[in-house]
C-alpha cells in the first residue's frame, strides 16, 4: 500500500477498530496486529484507536496509549490514525488528547461529554477548550444514544470556525439533521475544510449522497475493501454498483448492532479466526439466539465476498 500523499484529508473509510481481548481479559497484541494488517491490506484510510467499538470505557491510560502508539507503528503512514480521546471531564480530555499527538496520532476523535449532559454552550465550551491546547486537528463525535446529549446543527456551524476543528462524526443516522449540520457549517465560511464523517453503517451510502465525506465504520472491520468500493463507486460515478453492493450489505450492517456494539463484530471476527469474541464486563458475549441469527446472516453473505473476486463480483 502506498504511502498517503495527504494526510489532512479526512475522505474516506476509516476503521472504528476492536480492541481483541486473550481469554485472561489482557489485549491480545498478535491479534490487533493481524486486525491492522487486515484494514491495511483492504486499503482503508484511516485507523480508529480507542473509540466506542474498541471498548475504550474498559481500558486503563496506559492500554490505550499502548493502542495509540502500536497503531501508529504499524501503520507507518499508510493510513491515517485517529485517537478516540473524549470523555466527560474537560481536563482529562486535553491530557489525553496531548498525549495521543505525543504518540503520533494523525487527529484526535472527542465524544460529546456523557452522564453529564452539557447544554450547547457547555458543549462549545469543552471542544473549544480542547482544540485550544490540542496539537492535531479534532473531529467531533456526536452520538446521543451513547451519551444522552447532541450537538445542534448551530453548534457544529460555530466550532467549524476553530482552526484545531476539522469535522464531525455524525452517528445518529438522521440525514436531516447531517443536512442542517453542513447548511450551519456553509453559512460560517472557512479557510478550511470541514469534514462530515457517518458514524452509522446503515446509513452510510445516504449519507454520501447526502453530501457526507466518508465513515468510521464498524462494519470495516471485516469487509474493509467492500466498505472502500462502496465509497470509491460514489465518488467515481458507478451509482449503480455502488447502491447495488449497499443493498447487499445492508441486512447485515443492522444485524451488527443487534446487541450492544462491538460484541456482534467480535462475533463475526472469531467465526472468521481473526479474534476472541471476549469484550470486558459490562458487556458479555453475543447470547445464543442472536447468535445464530446474526451467522445466517453472515453466511448469506459469505459467497459474494470471496477475496479474489473482482469489484464487478461484489455488486453481483
Amino acid at each position: 500500500m502506498q504511502i498517503l500523499s495527504n494526510t489532512n484529508s479526512f475522505k474516506g473509510i476509516f476503521t472504528a477498530i476492536v480492541t481483541p481481548f486473550s481469554p485472561d481479559g489482557s489485549i491480545d497484541w498478535r491479534g490487533y496486529e493481524r486486525l491492522v494488517d487486515l484494514q491495511l491490506d483492504g486499503g482503508v484510510h484511516g485507523i480508529v484507536s480507542c473509540g466506542t467499538t474498541g471498548e475504550s470505557p474498559t481500558l486503563s491510560s496506559e492500554e490505550k496509549q499502548s493502542l495509540i502508539e502500536f497503531t501508529v507503528r504499524k501503520c507507518a503512514k499508510r493510513a491515517l490514525v485517529i485517537a478516540g480521546t473524549g470523555g466527560n471531564e474537560t481536563q482529562k480530555t486535553v491530557l489525553d488528547s496531548k498525549k495521543a499527538a505525543q504518540a503520533g496520532a494523525d487527529a484526535v476523535l472527542v465524544v460529546t461529554p456523557y452522564y453529564n449532559k452539557p447544554s450547547q454552550a457547555g458543549l462549545e465550551a469543552h471542544f473549544k477548550a480542547v482544540a485550544d491546547e490540542c496539537p492535531v486537528p479534532v473531529i467531533l463525535y456526536n452520538v446521543p444514544g451513547r451519551t444522552g446529549v447532541s450537538l445542534a446543527a448551530d453548534t457544529v456551524g460555530k466550532l467549524s470556525q476553530h482552526p484545531q476543528i476539522v469535522g464531525i462524526k455524525e452517528a445518529t443516522g438522521n440525514l436531516n439533521l447531517l443536512t442542517e449540520m453542513k447548511a450551519a457549517v456553509a453559512a460560517r465560511p472557512s479557510s478550511k475544510p470541514f469534514y462530515f464523517l457517518s458514524g452509522d453503517d446503515p446509513t452510510f451510502w445516504p449519507f454520501l449522497a447526502c453530501g457526507g465525506d466518508g465513515v468510521i465504520s464498524v462494519a470495516s472491520n471485516i469487509l474493509p475493501r467492500c466498505m472502500r468500493v462502496m465509497y470509491e463507486d460514489w465518488n467515481e460515478g458507478r451509482i449503480g454498483g455502488g447502491l447495488s453492493l449497499h443493498e447487499r450489505l445492508l441486512a447485515f450492517f443492522n444485524t451488527l448492532f443487534i446487541e450492544p456494539n462491538p460484541v456482534p463484530v467480535k462475533a463475526v471476527l472469531s467465526w472468521e479466526h481473526q479474534t476472541h469474541p471476549r469484550v470486558r464486563l459490562p458487556l458479555v458475549e453475543m447470547q445464543q439466539e442472536n447468535g445464530e441469527k446474526l451467522k445466517a446472516v453472515w453466511n448469506a453473505l459469505l459467497p459474494h465476498l470471496k477475496k479474489d473476486r473482482p469489484r464487478e463480483d461484489l455488486h453481483g
